[in-house]
C-alpha cells in the first residue's frame, strides 16, 4: 500500500493551511464529513497529500483528539484497491480494527481505521478511492 495522505487535527483550517500553501501545496478539495463531525481541506503537491481536519462539534473524534493531545498528526492513511480484503487480512493477522466494515469518508471514498496500538501509537486509515 502507498501512503495516501497524512491527517492533521487542527483548530483553524485557514491558519493551518497557510504554511503548506507557502510550501507550494494547492487545495485539492474541501468539504465536510458530517458523520465524523469534521471540516476537511485536502492539500496536494505532486503525489503528496496533507489532510487538515477541524472539528465541527465537541463530541467528534477530532475534537476529543485535540482536547487530549492538542493539534497535530492525527493519522496516516494508506491507499488500497480493495479495502474489504485489506481489512480481512489485517483482522486475520490480529490487528485491532476500529472499523470492521468500511464507511463513507471524505470525497466519497471508503475508509476504515486500525487502532493506534497496532502501529506503535499511530492511527492508521485505509482508503479505497
Amino acid at each position: 500500500m502507498e501512503l495516501h495522505h497524512v491527517g492533521i487535527a487542527v483548530t483553524d483550517l485557514e491558519a493551518a493551511a497557510r504554511p503548506y500553501l507557502e510550501l507550494g501545496y494547492v487545495r485539492e478539495a474541501e468539504g465536510t464529513v458530517e458523520s465524523q463531525g469534521v471540516r476537511v481541506v485536502m492539500l496536494r503537491s505532486g503525489s503528496s497529500r496533507v489532510e487538515l481536519l477541524e472539528a465541527l462539534r465537541p463530541d467528534s473524534a477530532v475534537a476529543r483528539f485535540i482536547e487530549k493531545r492538542g493539534p497535530g498528526v492525527h493519522h496516516l492513511a494508506f491507499h488500497t484497491p480493495d479495502i474489504r480484503a485489506a481489512l480481512a487480512r489485517l483482522e486475520a493477522q490480529g490487528a485491532p480494527l476500529v472499523d470492521r466494515e468500511p464507511r463513507p469518508g471524505f470525497g466519497g471514498h471508503l475508509v476504515a481505521f486500525v487502532h493506534p496500538r497496532w502501529a506503535g501509537g499511530v492511527l492508521v486509515e485505509l482508503v479505497q478511492e
